[in-house]
């Protein structure tokens, strides 16, 4: 007697082979929208967009020049958790749920 067979359900998974974009420009109006929504701002004017677009890069060069400086000075390759902790605490904001 032949073994039975079953019956395959669905198509195949397919991977997402496509270049994933860096770069603050990736940081969409709708984005920037729902920080100032959480932030309790209701309405913003298009002229400010480009200005927050500027002030996150600025914000993420100094955390992460500051994350690589505690990793390279513990002599790893991998950044830790940890290391981002100790440059937010760096530059004055403390985060809470980690160490």
């Amino acid at each position: 007697m032949p073994p039975k067979q079953q019956n395959k359900i669905g198509g195949k998974r397919r991977q997402n082979n496509a270049p994933k974009k860096v770069g603050v420009q990736n940081i969409t109006k709708g984005d920037i929208r729902r920080l100032a929504r959480r932030g309790g701002i209701k309405r913003l004017s298009s002229d400010v967009y480009g200005e927050v677009q500027d002030v996150i890069q600025g914000f993420l060069e100094r955390i992460i020049r500051d994350t690589l400086t505690f990793t390279e000075h513990a002599r790893r390759k991998t950044v830790l958790a940890m290391d981002v902790v100790q440059a937010l605490k760096r530059s004055g904001r403390h985060f809470l749920g980690y160490i």
